[in-house]
């Protein structure tokens, strides 16, 4: 599920197996990273499906929340039909002339101009060895884009204090506003769903990192 960054150059500061669920995690940016980047097929959206829950079954709390929207996620893919799903996909982020709904986060970072945030983006991903693919034409800074990076970290076992300082920087700032966007969308019927799970995990994702201890 790549949504397009080369990955050469980062060594991981540990290359151990990592956690069950930093697992869980990592997975979870691939499948928003994977849904946003195009229209689901048939057998993904069958995994979703078919697969188990996500958080603790407890609706009181963040994970609950994740549970809850984890299940819907799961009943509208049920529900879904691939040809369907490429309809919408292409009606919200595609469009005609201009998409209703830009999947470029750096068009919702209220603190900074957009270019300047690609700017800072993209010396970052160069700072770590991480680069587009040559055939990608999507700029760095696509919903899909930062969902691959997370899931790198995440994979390459990098500090929580490397992860919390790039998803603070460009997820939080970027993508949560973005799912907003996708929930309000008129004619959003399965990625309104999408959005919802999406943002309830970077909610989740939020919370933990706010629980570090600096330094």
């Amino acid at each position: 599920m790549d949504a397009g960054i080369n990955k050469p150059g980062m060594a991981a500061t540990d290359f151990a197996a990592i956690a069950p669920e930093d697992s869980g995690r990592a997975g979870f940016y691939a499948i928003i990273g994977r849904l946003f980047h195009a229209a689901p097929e048939a057998d993904l959206i069958a995994q979703i499906a078919d697969s188990g829950n996500a958080g603790k079954d407890d609706g009181a709390d963040q994970a609950g929340g994740l549970a809850l929207a984890w299940r819907d996620l799961q009943a509208a893919c049920e529900k879904s039909r691939p040809d369907a799903l490429q309809q919408e996909h292409a009606a919200l982020f595609i469009g005609v002339g201009k998409a209703q709904v830009t999947p470029y986060t750096s068009g919702y970072v209220a603190h900074i101009a957009p270019d300047r945030h690609l700017v800072l983006l993209r010396q970052q991903l160069a700072a770590w060895g991480l680069a587009r693919h040559d055939m990608v034409f999507d700029s760095e800074d696509h919903i899909s884009g930062l969902c691959d990076v997370m899931r790198f970290l995440i994979e390459k076992n990098q500090s929580l204090e490397i992860q919390k300082q790039f998803f603070e920087e460009f997820v939080q700032t970027g993508a949560m506003p973005f799912c907003d966007a996708v929930i309000a969308a008129g004619n959003a019927a399965f990625y309104r769903q999408v959005g919802v799970f999406s943002k309830a995990f970077f909610e989740v994702e939020k919370a933990a990192f706010d629980m570090l201890t600096p330094g």
